[in-house]
């Protein structure tokens, strides 16, 4: 599903305007080091898996739900990688948004990654030293202070 019904509801209520809203994102990786990224059906780039979180939902909870729901696959949650707030966004419908996102690192546990939902028209591992040049802006800014954090989350101080 890829607007929740709750944001529909608001949607109703307040129109275009902009909604600040907790979501989620994972820089997920296979035991050869690479990332996951999908191909997002609404602005044709490259992305790391993310969502919005459900109302009262556990931002880890949230995540693997999405990777779940949006590749298929299965993962384990290593830590969070960076805590950021997103531009704000307007869709072609002129809706606008701004998300804070906790992006968690993950690694690849099972299951056949494909494009499962109608979010996104492809789901592909690649090498993190080439990464696909239609990439989101906001994509390698997770992947770089997710994997360059080492144990720690990056968060602006």
């Amino acid at each position: 599903m890829p607007t929740p019904d709750f944001i529909l509801d608001l949607r109703r209520r307040v129109g275009h305007a902009p909604l600040w809203i907790p979501a989620v994102s994972a820089v997920v990786l296979d035991d050869r080091n690479r990332v996951l990224l999908a191909l997002r059906e609404d602005f044709g780039e490259w992305a790391v898996i993310s969502g919005i979180l459900e109302p009262g939902e556990e931002p880890a909870a949230g995540i693997v739900r999405e990777i779940r729901e949006e590749t298929g696959i299965e993962v384990e949650l290593v830590r969070v990688g960076c805590i950021d707030v997103t531009p704000q966004i307007t869709y072609t419908n002129g809706d606008q948004i701004q998300f804070l996102d906790v992006c968690f690192l993950a690694r690849y546990v099972a299951g056949d990654p494909h494009a499962a939902d109608d979010e996104n028209t492809e789901v592909r591992w690649f090498p993190v030293e080439d990464l696909p040049s239609n990439i989101r802006e906001t994509t390698l800014l997770r992947i770089e202070k997710t994997l360059t954090g080492e144990r720690e989350a990056w968060f602006r101080r």
